[in-house]
């Protein structure tokens, strides 16, 4: 785990990253995400814990689900919150990110949630911030996604209970470029998943050794057998320009998850995606809007793991 995220006790400092994060630490943040489901829906309970603190969302590349989420999730337990919008701010005058960060952090403001296109980028403001400045990654390149891993956790673990060993769980399409991919491996692991099936094309899939441990596989039927959850991944169409993927028609023929195809899958198996959805692609309507998928569950519970980040940062 990154030194950067613990304090000398051992305590959640910053989440930068679930690699190397205890299995203890995962179960006490999703045990807290659960017990504060209904307060991430609505209310003011919950309002007192972060009252008088300043959360920041600093996002430099686009956002819907996890900007929003965390907005209410800082709202839900009564921050201070102020949205950081790169397009509009000094940082296209050329300001450094760290000069972004230490503005914003003389102001008062007490953690960040920090959107980057570039791999370590949050990491390294989390090494640059004040005692007491807290970080959460909310996606870094290809690398990170923790609180998208947490939520999928917590969504499958909603559906299947809390002992993953008897699962066998399937991560479709491009992992090669996912952060989130790189999350719910690290997750699952850490859980104890007892049968992580990767499957994509070849181009698309990495080579870096994370896969290390998994069933490895370019037959999506074959990845499909049996499972008790598809987690199916957005096909980047840049991935097109690029020339890893002919064509989207030929994709969806390949590995888009259709009912039919479901059918593979145990019968109470549940379908997962992070959206944004790209219908027709990776994904048919029949399925993404089907009594087995969980995808507005991982939505809403997006909510209740960043209350349980936030509150164990800051709280």
């Amino acid at each position: 785990m990154t030194a950067a995220q613990t304090d000398a006790a051992g305590r959640l400092r910053h989440l930068l990253t679930l690699d190397g994060l205890p299995r203890a630490a995962l179960d006490a943040l999703l045990d807290r995400a659960q017990a504060l489901a209904a307060d991430a829906r609505g209310g003011t309970a919950r309002r007192h814990v972060l009252a008088g603190k300043a959360v920041c969302t600093l996002f430099f590349e686009p956002s819907t689900r996890t900007r929003s989420s965390f907005a209410l999730a800082a709202q839900r337990l009564g921050a201070d919150l102020l949205a950081f919008d790169a397009s509009t701010a000094s940082t296209t005058k050329g300001e450094a990110d760290l000069d972004t960060l230490k503005t914003l952090e003389a102001m008062g403001v007490h953690a960040f949630v920090v959107r980057h296109k570039r791999d370590g980028a949050v990491a390294e403001l989390a090494a640059a911030a004040a005692p007491g400045t807290a970080l959460v990654n909310a996606g870094d390149g290809r690398s990170n996604h923790p609180t998208q891993g947490l939520l999928d956790m917590l969504t499958l673990r909603q559906a299947k209970g809390a002992d993953f060993a008897p699962l066998k769980v399937a991560i479709v399409g491009d992992v090669r470029h996912s952060r989130v991919a790189r999350s719910d491996l690290h997750a699952l692991r850490a859980l104890g998943c007892g049968e992580i099936r990767v499957c994509g094309p070849a181009a698309l899939l990495p080579d870096d050794g994370i896969l290390g441990g998994c069933t490895v596989t370019h037959d999506l039927d074959a990845a499909l057998e049996g499972v008790d959850a598809v987690m199916m991944l957005r096909l980047q169409r840049e991935r097109m320009a690029e020339g890893l993927v002919d064509s989207l028609e030929d994709y969806h023929r390949d590995y888009g998850l259709t009912a039919a195809r479901l059918r593979r899958a145990a019968p109470d198996a549940i379908v997962m995606h992070p959206g944004p959805m790209n219908r027709g692609v990776e994904i048919s309507d029949a399925v993404a809007d089907g009594p087995q998928s969980r995808v507005l569950a991982q939505v809403a519970n997006g909510v209740a793991v960043r209350m349980a980040v936030l509150e164990a940062l800051l709280g």
